[in-house]
């Protein structure tokens, strides 16, 4: 610290000048510093305004980088139970229709011909099934092939864990609730179709008059029942991915707020108080005016001495 010095008749050392020189070169760092932090809205510029504070705000800036990344992939695991729910209650309208046209045939006043109509009719809707199934894709995944599984990073720990969510649509999935344990409506003719054994939709296209096959009085509640049980099943799968999208949902909005408070709380260490540095520029300021006075008027101090030695 500066100290007031006597012995001002000496010429050789200015003290008194040195002094105000010294704050001077203090007070112009102190008003750079200043407007440095109101150019920038930054408090913390480089490592050295604040060694702690550096290092936490950088972490806590890494840190929201990752959320981020999971948002994204919480957004994106959305959009595959969102496809694939919308393909499922597509498929669910068709089947309805299915049965639907499956119960008017099984009325004794429909003849054959009304049958075989109504059997021709729902094999178009069958073959729209497959459509849909085909049509369901992902990323260039088949989503309900009943071979699609994913794993979406929705998060990581302190220790840096992934922390992972899983979209299983493979046939084995016991999540699913589906007896059989074998859901597939990947092609109409695989003996298990939506997790009921034995339904083959490609049977629809077989009934003749002279074959009703599916749609013949005696296999007709089979039919009935076994349609109503592919509807219950693909149901069970939708509500699987409806509870999925709830935790997604719950995710996404967890890491918003996340988010946000990381963001605040990088802000009080790393933001500059605009009101407190303009007031700490405008003090600065005024020390530099006031010690360019000091200087100059020790600067001239030793012109007065010099009178002792003139002649």
């Amino acid at each position: 610290m500066p100290f007031a010095v006597g012995g001002n008749a000496r010429i050789r050392t200015n003290i008194p000048a040195e002094n105000a020189y010294n704050t001077l070169d203090v007070t112009n760092k102190n008003i750079s510093l200043r407007q440095l932090r109101l150019s920038t809205g930054k408090r913390i510029n480089n490592a050295g305004d604040d060694v702690a504070g550096y290092i936490t705000s950088r972490a806590l800036q890494a840190r929201n980088g990752s959320l981020k990344s999971a948002l994204y992939a919480v957004g994106d695991a959305q959009n595959v139970s969102n496809i694939i729910m919308d393909s499922l209650d597509n498929i669910n309208n068709l089947l309805t229709n299915i049965k639907d046209a499956t119960a008017q045939a099984a009325t004794g006043a429909m003849g054959t011909d009304e049958r075989v109509a109504l059997a021709k009719a729902a094999y178009r809707m069958a073959q729209q099934i497959q459509t849909v199934v085909d049509s369901t894709v992902f990323g260039g995944s088949q989503l309900l092939t009943g071979q699609f599984y994913a794993e979406f990073v929705i998060g990581t720990s302190a220790t840096h864990s992934l922390l992972t969510l899983a979209i299983d649509l493979t046939t084995g999935n016991t999540d699913f609730n589906i007896p059989s344990n074998n859901f597939n409506v990947n092609s109409l003719a695989v003996g298990v179709f939506a997790g009921v054994t034995n339904l083959d939709l490609n049977q629809l296209n077989n009934v003749s008059a002279n074959d009703l096959g599916i749609f013949a009085p005696s296999v007709m509640s089979l039919t009935l029942a076994s349609l109503a049980n592919a509807i219950n099943n693909v149901n069970k799968v939708a509500s699987y991915l409806g509870g999925i999208v709830n935790r997604l949902s719950s995710q996404e909005e967890l890491l918003k707020n996340q988010m946000v408070n990381y963001n605040a709380a990088i802000s009080r260490i790393e933001d500059s108080d605009v009101a407190k540095e303009q007031l700490e520029l405008v003090k600065a300021q005024f020390l530099q005016q006031a010690s360019l006075v000091s200087l100059a008027q020790a600067n001239a101090n030793p012109q007065a001495f010099l009178q002792l030695i003139r002649q």
